[in-house]
């Protein structure tokens, strides 16, 4: 008979450390779909927090010791944990973050690969040669920043914590977590208990999910070197800024209002399916979701009346019953905040062709159409299931609208033109650009990072993570001291 990973509910009441420590403060989390408590976990203080990272630091200093082969098996069997318990971990991330089974199924999937590149990363070079005068060696090596901070949010909370704590672990550096309070397992205790049964030192990585206190006391904490924030923009500016003053490194993934453009010559259905995909896959809850639709006036009713078609056809409902398209969104008041741009956007003119109501958590695929800049639908982050159609008549509208906000993290062109496409998605201003497709992409091995209100230039994953999570120190040795002239 196999026996549930999960059943014991190591962290009921507790939090992670190395070890499960029984909080001061509890608190339920819930099931978004059902409104049913899954479970209860502890929450930390920012005395917690503090203590935390003064452990985490002696753990960091014991990792720099452990041979970097032994580093990669631990990692290896950290992935083959979750590839053993796959089906059980990925019920229950699509049961806490109220997505669909397949969504759970991902998060699980890009976990064991994020796992295995941090498990290969410790066996990478991570040094230069350089250069010098004779009788000098001098040469350059990557040097863990000692204990980063990562804080991560409601929407993808496995992907969003680990891409940045393994390999943060790999570049030998200690991580202290604070996963969102609505997401604690699969934000952080999923991957403690799959660290604790591959056998990783204790306090190396600790879990502490909590409020805007524990994230304050993260960023403050004199042994944190780095924090990483994945999160809204009005956060992370205040991650950012108490990061600046305490001069810690910081790097932040923000909210985003990402332009899919199609052009006129598109294949409708194509681009419409492209389109539900961007707007609606996880109920739009997704930083680079497809925000605006920007289409070509001359195809703009007929495209409209096929995005119509599938909102109206699409399932809504409990995730976890395997029928659905859309589950929940994550609280009531995510729910209020779309619904109200919604009406508001109406009232502004926009037209409400699909949508616009909702039963309990669940909001239905909407369509607005006749958006307009100065329109809350044009200008803000959603983070719901709204598709918003705007059109324009030139490429060079097209690009000024797209262009037309304060975040910059996906953009995206449909066109059988394929050098058209190309030229009109060189001008926008975004780090993630995907020609021929929708916005939300990213495959755990590329650079992701934006620019403007959606990041500070920083990007995560693939060959940015070196440069993230190490400092450079440069090195030079000669045979014996020489005198200079003075």
């Amino acid at each position: 008979m196999t026996i549930s990973v999960l059943e014991s509910k190591k962290w009921s009441g507790k939090f992670f450390t190395g070890d499960w420590v029984a909080a001061s403060n509890k608190q339920d989390v819930m099931e978004p779909a059902t409104g049913k408590v899954l479970s209860e976990v502890g929450i930390a203080t920012a005395d917690d927090v503090h203590l935390a990272c003064q452990q985490a630091t002696k753990a960091q200093k014991e990792w720099l010791n452990v041979p970097p082969r032994d580093k990669a098996a631990l990692f290896h069997k950290a992935a083959a944990f979750m590839q053993d318990n796959f089906d059980e971990l990925a019920l229950y991330v699509a049961r806490e973050t109220g997505g669909i089974i397949p969504k759970g199924q991902h998060e699980i999937k890009e976990a064991i690969v994020i796992l295995q590149l941090a498990a290969n990363m410790t066996l990478e070079p991570n040094g230069l040669t350089l250069p010098s005068v004779p009788e000098r060696m001098s040469y350059a090596t990557r040097k863990p920043i000692g204990v980063i901070g990562v804080i991560s949010p409601f929407n993808f909370p496995l992907i969003l914590s680990i891409r940045s704590i393994a390999p943060a672990l790999a570049t030998g550096n200690a991580v202290v977590t604070k996963p969102d309070p609505q997401t604690p397992v699969t934000g952080g205790f999923i991957l403690a208990l799959a660290l604790e049964a591959a056998g990783f030192p204790k306090g190396l990585y600790q879990v502490l999910p909590g409020t805007v206190e524990a994230g304050e006391a993260l960023c403050n904490a004199p042994e944190i070197g780095m924090v990483a924030f994945t999160g809204s923009t009005a956060a992370g500016r205040k991650v950012g800024e108490a990061c600046g003053r305490n001069l810690k490194k910081v790097s932040l993934e923000l909210g985003g209002k990402s332009s899919l453009i199609v052009l006129e010559d598109a294949d409708l259905d194509v681009a419409a399916s492209n389109i539900a995909w961007g707007a609606y896959f996880h109920q739009g809850q997704i930083c680079m979701a497809s925000g605006r639709i920007l289409v070509q006036e001359s195809i703009a009713e007929a495209l409209t009346a096929k995005i119509v078609e599938k909102a109206l056809h699409l399932p809504v409902g409990d995730p976890v019953s395997g029928t659905v398209a859309l589950g929940p969104l994550i609280n009531s008041r995510q729910l209020e905040k779309v619904h109200s741009i919604v009406q508001d956007s109406v009232a502004a003119g926009a037209k409400l062709e699909a949508g616009g109501t909702y039963e309990g958590p669940f909001y239905a695929p909407t369509v607005l159409s006749n958006v307009k800049p100065g329109m809350r639908s044009f200008d803000e982050e959603i983070f719901g299931p709204v598709v918003n159609i705007v059109t324009f008549e030139s490429d060079a509208e097209a690009v000024e609208m797209a262009n037309n906000t304060q975040y910059g993290l996906a953009g995206a062109v449909i066109s059988n033109d394929l050098s058209r496409a190309q030229g009109i998605g060189a001008q926008l201003h975004v780090g993630l650009l995907h020609i021929n497709d929708q916005t939300v992409n990213d495959e755990c091995i590329n650079p992701f990072g934006g620019c403007g209100a959606s990041g500070n230039g920083s990007a995560v994953c693939g060959s940015a993570d070196w440069d993230l999570y190490t400092h450079w120190q440069w090195v030079t040795v000669k045979q014996s001291a020489t005198p200079y002239p003075f």
